[in-house]
């Protein structure tokens, strides 16, 4: 039998195919559309996790832990994780009564429902250092209005386009955005109570539009013909997730993370239509967090996170600035940054049975000016509220469940968005299979 130094080496030198191909699986599945419920991150990553309101920086559960903190990879031991989750949301622009013939309420849900896979193995190379790999949708984005153009033909339509475009243009009108992870994780106890653990983010993402034809030409985009109905464009990116725990007393652990912004290749089919000629980084994120050990059985956790969605240009530019789409500094969605409130319960209630709940609070990024090119990005969700179990199947297996509420929020729009209204409620329902090794 092979040591485990031996595949090691291995892995090292497949690495780069097998993240690869890891990635185009799980873009076959869909993973990633409408799994996100913080801004357009996920909530909260593994089954575990996402029962306990997406808690995990400073508490890791499984072999997903890295795609929250690296560091717990060192802290789980052998493990093997598989998990799929069920979305549904609910995404709605409603026009008001200022707007006449047109006003009504619009259902951007032609597609509704969406799985989305995750995979984590972890293998402990001594007894305080561990090499694994996490594979999770970091989030999305998927809106798709059947009938939005052809019940608004006519209103407002720029001059010289035809009276039958719609609000945005001709035909169903939507984004199809997806975003998934591949991370190779080494971590390490450095003593009895500090672990630290480094992550290589391989990313993907896969964008589509369609119904965005008023855009489309010179007096708005700075490269008409590359704006909207190109079909699917991916862009691939590298980069780094650090992350630091501390078990301060036998009760009490500490937790943060780091990751920088990660620069990803252009979406050239949408550069008439994205900022920095078709720019779509990775937001930079970073956060802290705390576990108690309350009693043997109940355990409380509680995370801060920050996304600087303002960082990059397509989410954190105004789209209500005077200068052609695709531009360096041209219109995005005018996202602000978000900080997201995280807490978990975890309690044991006997030998074969973990029961947990959880809340997430984070205020929706949109500006209440900001909606009418957000009606494709209603990423309005706030309130979450969470549970989860765990049973112990046998010695080495065990099955949990996670569901997760986002509650229905509606943001009003003023200004240059006047009487355009965007919603977004939704559920996941998450299940996963874990072995210890």
């Amino acid at each position: 039998m092979e040591s485990r130094q031996n595949l090691a080496v291995k892995q090292g030198r497949w690495g780069s195919r097998l993240v690869e191909g890891l990635a185009v699986l799980f873009s076959l599945t869909g993973a990633g559309t409408a799994c996100a419920t913080n801004g357009y991150f996920a909530h909260g990553f593994g089954v575990k996790s996402q029962g306990m309101g997406g808690v995990g920086i400073a508490l890791s559960q499984d072999a997903m832990a890295a795609a929250t903190n690296p560091a717990g990879m060192a802290l789980i031991g052998d493990r093997l994780d598989l998990g799929l989750s069920w979305a549904r949301r609910d995404a709605r622009t409603t026009l008001d009564s200022s707007f006449g013939p047109y006003a009504g309420d619009y259902d951007g849900n032609d597609t509704q429902n969406f799985f989305i896979p995750e995979f984590g193995y972890n293998a402990m190379l001594r007894s305080h250092l561990s090499l694994g790999v996490s594979v999770f949708a970091n989030g999305g984005m998927n809106t798709d209005y059947s009938d939005l153009n052809s019940k608004t033909a006519g209103i407002g339509v720029p001059v010289g386009l035809p009276a039958a475009n719609g609000i945005f243009g001709t035909g169903p009108a939507g984004v199809d955005f997806t975003q998934l992870f591949v991370a190779p994780t080494f971590a390490m106890r450095l003593d009895h109570s500090h672990a630290l653990g480094v992550s290589l983010l391989f990313a993907h993402q896969v964008l589509a539009v369609e119904g965005l034809q008023n855009f489309d030409n010179a007096a708005v985009s700075a490269s008409p013909g590359n704006v909207t109905n190109k079909g699917d464009e991916s862009s691939n990116g590298w980069g780094l997730r650090i992350g630091w725990m501390d078990r301060v007393t036998p009760v009490v652990t500490l937790g943060a993370i780091y990751q920088p912004r990660i620069r990803m290749s252009k979406l050239d089919k949408y550069r008439g239509l994205l900022a920095e000629q078709g720019g779509l980084d990775i937001p930079a994120t970073c956060g802290i967090g705390l576990s108690v050990k309350l009693t043997p059985e109940l355990t409380v956790a509680a995370d801060v996170q920050r996304i600087k969605y303002s960082d990059v240009a397509t989410f954190g530019n105004s789209g209500n600035v005077p200068t052609q789409l695709g531009a360096d500094k041209g219109p995005g969605f005018g996202w602000r940054d978000q900080t997201i409130l995280k807490l978990g319960m975890s309690y044991r209630y006997d030998k074969s049975l973990t029961l947990r709940g959880g809340l997430n609070h984070a205020r929706q990024p949109v500006p209440s000016d900001e909606t009418t090119l957000n009606m494709l990005a209603p990423v309005t969700v706030e309130n979450h509220a969470t549970v989860g179990a765990t049973w112990i199947v046998h010695n080495r297996g065990e099955f949990s469940l996670g569901y997760t509420h986002g509650f229905k929020k509606t943001l009003k729009g003023s200004g240059v968005g006047e009487g355009h209204n965007i919603s977004l409620e939704g559920d996941i329902l998450g299940v996963a299979y874990g072995w210890k090794l």
